[in-house]
């Protein structure tokens, strides 16, 4: 399998496992536990998109700040720090 795309390592029940989608329209997180035989999504967080133009950052600061506010929520809901 491909180095980049889906190749892990095992994971430990307990531990936490995130995901990041940032898109032109918006950015979306998602935080998942680890069990023995399948990850239980704990907590979901989706903000506006700024700073992206057809896929490409135009703005850095812009795409940070909604980055941030989708893990925060995500964080939140989840009761853990990302």
């Amino acid at each position: 399998m491909d180095e980049a795309f889906g190749a892990h390592e095992p994971r430990e029940p307990g531990e936490l496992v995130a995901g990041l989608d940032i898109g032109t329209t918006k950015v979306c997180v998602m935080i998942g536990e680890v069990f023995e035989k399948r990850v239980e999504v704990i907590g979901v967080g989706t903000a506006a998109s700024s700073g992206m133009k057809k896929g490409v950052v135009v703005n850095i600061e812009s795409t940070v700040k909604s980055i941030r506010q989708a893990v925060e929520t995500a964080s939140d809901m989840a009761g853990c720090d990302i």
